[in-house]
Order: C-alpha cells, then sequence, then structure tokens
C-alpha cells in the first residue's frame, strides 16, 4: 500500500492524521460509480427518478428495482449496491411496523429518519463490520405534509427541497436548480426529472439504462406509488421528443454559423 491512507484505511475505528475516515469515503465511491437518482419536492407531492442501469439483455424489464416501498406513506430510492440497499429498505419497513404495533399509529418522517441514519451509522464505528455503500433519498408524508430526506453512507441525514445522487448528481443538480419547484406540478416534475435523467446519461461510456419512476402526492392520495407503465412509457415518448428536437436546433444553429 501507498499514499497517505497506508496504514489508516484497514478499519472504521481508525482516524487518520488529519481526521479523517477512509473505509467510509471508500463506501462513497460505490455510491458514485452508481446510476444517478433525483427527486424534488413539488407545490403538490414528491416526485424520484432513477438511472437503473441494465447489466444484461437477459434480465427481466422492471426487475432489480432501485426505488421501494417502505410503507404506505413512505418510499425510498437508492444509489450504490444494491444488497446493501435491499438491508436498509428491510430495516425501514421494520421501524415503520414496529413504531405502529407501538404506538398504533404512522412513524413520523423525521423518527424514521433517525432512525434508519442511526442504523447506517452503527455500520461505521465497529471493526467487524463494514459501512454500507449506498445512499438513500427517502420521500415520506406526516402531519407537516411532504418531507425529503437524503441519507449517506456514513448515516448523516439531511431534510432538503431537491437531492441528487450518484454519478451525474454534479450535473443534475446544475438542471435541478433552474426549476421552479414552489410552482411545479408533480405531474410536470415527472417528465422534467425524466429529462434530466436521459440528459445526464452518458450513451457512449455508460449501459443501456431504464427510467424508473415513482411519487408520493396529492394525485396518489398521499400513498407513495410506482408510477404506472403506460404513464412512464408516455412520458418517455414526449421526452426523446424533446431532445431530439432540442438536438436538431443545435444542428440547425450550427449550420448557420458555418
Amino acid at each position: 500500500m501507498s499514499g497517505i491512507g497506508t496504514g489508516y484505511d484497514l478499519s472504521t475505528t481508525t482516524f487518520s492524521p488529519d481526521g479523517r475516515v477512509f473505509q467510509v469515503e471508500y463506501a462513497g465511491k460505490a455510491i458514485d460509480s452508481s446510476g444517478t437518482v433525483l427527486a424534488v419536492k413539488c407545490k403538490d407531492g414528491i416526485v424520484m427518478a432513477v438511472e437503473k442501469m441494465v447489466r444484461s439483455k437477459l434480465l427481466v424489464e422492471g426487475s432489480n428495482r432501485r426505488s421501494f416501498i417502505v410503507s404506505k406513506k413512505a418510499g425510498m430510492a437508492v444509489a450504490g449496491f444494491q444488497a446493501d440497499a435491499r438491508q436498509i429498505v428491510l430495516r425501514a419497513r421494520s421501524e415503520c411496523e414496529q413504531y405502529k404495533s407501538a404506538y398504533g399509529g404512522d412513524i413520523p418522517p423525521h423518527v424514521l429518519n433517525d432512525r434508519v441514519a442511526s442504523f447506517m451509522h452503527l455500520y461505521t464505528v465497529y471493526w467487524s463490520v463494514r459501512p454500507f455503500g449506498v445512499g438513500v433519498i427517502m420521500a415520506h408524508h406526516g402531519r407537516d405534509g411532504y418531507e425529503l430526506y437524503q441519507l449517506d453512507q456514513a448515516g448523516a441525514a439531511y431534510r432538503c427541497y431537491a437531492a441528487a445522487i450518484g454519478k451525474a448528481r454534479q450535473a443534475a443538480r446544475t438542471e435541478i436548480e433552474k426549476l421552479n419547484l414552489e410552482e411545479l406540478s408533480a405531474q410536470d416534475a415527472l417528465y422534467e426529472l425524466g429529462k434530466i435523467i436521459h440528459q445526464v446519461h452518458d450513451d457512449v461510456k455508460d449501459k443501456d439504462f431504464e427510467l424508473e419512476l415513482s411519487w408520493i402526492c396529492d394525485g396518489t392520495g398521499s400513498n407513495f406509488q410506482t408510477v404506472p407503465k403506460a404513464m412512464k412509457d408516455e412520458i418517455e415518448v414526449r421526452i426523446k421528443a424533446a431532445l431530439e428536437e432540442e438536438s436538431d436546433d443545435d444542428d440547425d444553429d450550427d449550420d448557420d454559423e458555418e
């Protein structure tokens, strides 16, 4: 081994001289190399979009999903290791069930966020386990309306208006910042996020992908749902037509300049 991490990257219980935990940073690389995941809180709900890479043509369409229903009022979208993500989702579902069994009501969004974040953090403080190589975006409806949270591999959690994780997160954030979220409806947000996913996808370097769309909004009765396939296909047709039109306009501009 060589470099600044020599001797300090063998365990999550060891800090480097400059206060870093390299194993946690390495886990973040798994998230950064995964497909892009986006979410925005709009005026009437929350919409999520996932760029799910197709690893093989033999896989059934719609399988190996990266967006999950946690409870009737909560859902997650993940980037990183699929196996790790499944454990986070199962833990979140268990927390929802335990809270309802103990208190007779749905778990508040901030409570579920804190419990899942604490669970993820525990795996960064013991030498016998490793950090989860997964980033999570969670949408939830509670007494105060719709709430959006982002959790990283270290267990840090943030409440936000929009979130982007995965390999093209920076480019996606730039595009999201152009949106007027206060006036954007959930129906329009499906189109906008789907378009951003198509824009940031690298057709040269990356494999084919499936677009996953999910939402929780007034139109779904404040229940977290996967967008029906027919609606998703219709949105993708609109997106591809719009991108082709923009590409043709760019080509025409280049010809005029010449």
